[in-house]
C-alpha cells in the first residue's frame, strides 16, 4: 500500500529530494504527502501538483496507489 511521489525539474534540484513512496495509511491529502516528506519545508506558493496525472490541489485526498507529482511554478513567455 503505497503512494508514489514524484519531484520534478528546479523544485527537485532546490529541494534536493528524489522520488518516492509512502505508505498510503500515512497521508490523507496532498499537503500531508508533502509534510510526511519535507517536514516544515513550505511548498512554493505558485507550485503545480497533480495527482495521478490530474492537476490538483493541496487539499485533494490521495489513496494507496495514487501517484502525486509536484512542479515547479512554470514562467516563461
Amino acid at each position: 500500500m503505497t503512494i508514489h511521489v514524484r519531484f520534478f525539474a528546479s523544485l527537485r534540484e532546490r529541494l534536493d529530494v528524489v522520488d518516492q513512496e509512502l505508505a498510503a495509511s500515512t497521508a490523507a491529502t496532498v499537503a500531508e504527502v508533502w509534510q510526511r516528506i519535507l517536514g516544515d519545508t513550505e511548498p512554493p506558493a505558485n507550485m503545480l501538483v497533480a495527482v495521478n496525472m490530474e492537476y490538483a490541489d493541496l487539499d485533494a485526498p490521495v489513496r494507496d496507489g495514487d501517484e502525486v507529482a509536484f512542479f515547479p511554478p512554470v514562467t516563461g513567455g
